[in-house]
């Protein structure tokens, strides 16, 4: 009878352990969101560029972990701030973002897409975010938070982003 007693009581205890995740968010305007169902909400050039223009508002803006203001921002931070300034909504993290959108190949990236980066030396999980800036043939520009500088605009075919490339994306 002990024995029942004490099972019944672990079954109990492990059952009403379960950790419920919640998440609220607040939106004011939906014409835009982006939802988990991976569709690319649709943006015109306009928006794009406001997207950037917003994002290069933040250059030389001190790297700060969680951060999402002029106060301190990380590469994720800056890439969901731009993008929410257009009412596009996209998950907090680097590891989220790099399952949105769809995958587009390096030589095809255009303005607004996410550039994604493994910077962890003998890893190849994506860690780094950016917004490309500028293209054209053989040339890709992005803007990011680097931990070391801040915010900044980087070349892709500079040898460290070069090598730490590791996919592209679009989400809109």
């Amino acid at each position: 009878m002990k024995k029942i007693a004490l099972l019944l009581l672990l079954i109990l205890c492990f059952s009403s352990c379960k950790s419920k995740k919640r998440i609220v968010t607040k939106k004011t305007r939906t014409s835009q969101t982006h939802d988990k169902r991976n569709t690319i909400p649709t943006a015109s050039s306009k928006d794009i560029q406001n997207i950037i223009d917003y994002a290069r508002s933040f250059t030389g803006t001190r790297y700060k972990y969680g951060g999402t203001t002029k106060r301190g921002m990380d590469c994720s931070g800056l890439v969901v701030t731009a993008f929410g300034k257009e009412n596009i909504l996209l998950p907090r993290t680097t590891s989220e973002l790099s399952k949105q959108g769809e995958w587009v190949d390096v030589k095809k990236v255009r303005e607004g897409d996410l550039l994604f980066f493994a910077t962890k030396k003998n890893s190849r999980k994506v860690n780094h975010v950016g917004i490309v800036t500028a293209t054209r043939p053989g040339y890709v520009e992005f803007i990011h938070s680097t931990s070391s500088r801040g915010v900044i605009t980087s070349k892709l075919s500079e040898r460290y982003w070069y090598l730490a490339y590791v996919q592209a994306r679009r989400v809109m």
